[in-house]
């Protein structure tokens, strides 16, 4: 960690067309900043003896990986979002370098989308848009979303803030992670995500919010679709690639479930050609399910409030477990 009295050098990693952080002033303050972008950040990494910390402002980049010859002086890397699997390599898993994340600053937006879109599906919102917009007066029953089921993939921040948000709403909440347990204060039950397939069938919403680890690739495949309730919806807010979106889409067309809720693709952005575009019983957003206004400002607080620390010597907060991919969040209590 850094010491008092010496000021860190700070590699702020952006891309062109991205704004710089808001208080960036303020981390100069603390800092020897240089900001760099894929095209140069090996030469910024070497640079006045080496870079301390790196920030990743452009926290999708995968630049560290192809620098990482340069990255010798490095002792901590901050990722500017909750997911670190973009980063994440080899070697750097077995480095002594520290990995800390934006953990906490997406958990109650995300927790808010994932509510809205199993309101919006339950009430059909979005057919009652259509018929606005053909000026066609239809009244139809809908679903009572208190007391439906639904299973959160994902026991961490956001996972737990998506359990106590759609709990407080009437639904019947559990979770599954790695290891099965009771009395969980925020889900009560947790199940095996390695038996998803066994038990699948019992909820009337699937939230798929794990990070993304070899463990959890494709969990959602054709098995576990095909174990769905018919009247099932699956809300994905996590990363694409959790779901096998092949298998996903056959199973929207033969109507193995009834809707998905889609924040992340395998592909970003959405391929214009890809057939969920066009199905009735999808929904679309451009992974913006943690994008509140002030989210990137409230990036750049956490970073400059952990940098202080790292200045001061001080412990680090939201330290990401390497090998697991995420922060291991506590639970919280009432």
């Amino acid at each position: 960690m850094g010491t008092a009295n010496t000021k860190p050098n700070v590699v702020i990693l952006g891309r062109d067309g991205l704004e710089k952080p808001g208080n960036l002033e303020q981390i100069t303050e603390v800092a020897h900043v240089r900001l760099a972008t894929t095209a140069d950040l090996g030469e910024a990494l070497v640079a006045d003896g080496g870079a301390d910390v790196l920030m990743l402002w452009d926290f999708f980049s995968a630049a560290l990986k192809d620098n990482w010859e340069q990255a010798q002086a490095l002792k901590w890397v901050h990722v500017c979002a909750a997911g670190v699997d973009a980063m994440l390599f080899d070697e750097l898993r077995a480095s002594p370098i520290t990995i800390t994340n934006a953990h906490g600053v997406f958990d109650g937006p995300i927790a808010e989308f994932v509510l809205g879109s199993i309101i919006a599906q339950d009430k059909q919102f979005h057919l009652s848009k259509r018929y606005q917009q053909l000026k066609h007066w239809e009244r139809r029953d809908t679903i009572r979303t208190a007391g439906r089921s639904a299973l959160v993939i994902g026991t961490g921040g956001i996972g737990r803030a998506v359990a106590r948000l759609l709990r407080a709403a009437g639904l019947q909440v559990t979770g599954a992670g790695r290891t099965a347990r009771t009395e969980d204060p925020d889900f009560g039950t947790v199940l095996r995500t390695d038996e998803l397939a066994g038990y699948a069938g019992d909820f009337d919403n699937i939230v798929t919010i794990a990070p993304l680890t070899e463990l959890t690739v494709r969990m959602i495949d054709a098995e576990v679709l095909s174990a769905m309730k018919p009247s099932a919806h699956l809300i994905n807010v996590g990363r694409g690639q959790l779901v096998d979106e092949s298998a996903l889409i056959e199973a929207l067309r033969d109507g193995q479930i009834a809707a998905a809720s889609l924040d992340v693709f395998e592909t970003e952005p959405l391929p214009v050609d890809n057939p969920l575009w066009d199905m009735e019983n999808v929904h679309i957003s451009a992974h913006m399910s943690g994008d509140v206004v002030g989210w990137r400002e409230e990036l750049a607080r956490l970073f400059l409030a952990n940098l202080q620390r790292y200045a001061s010597g001080e412990s680090l907060v939201n330290i990401v477990d390497k090998d697991a991919g995420y922060v291991r969040a506590v639970p919280a209590r009432n």
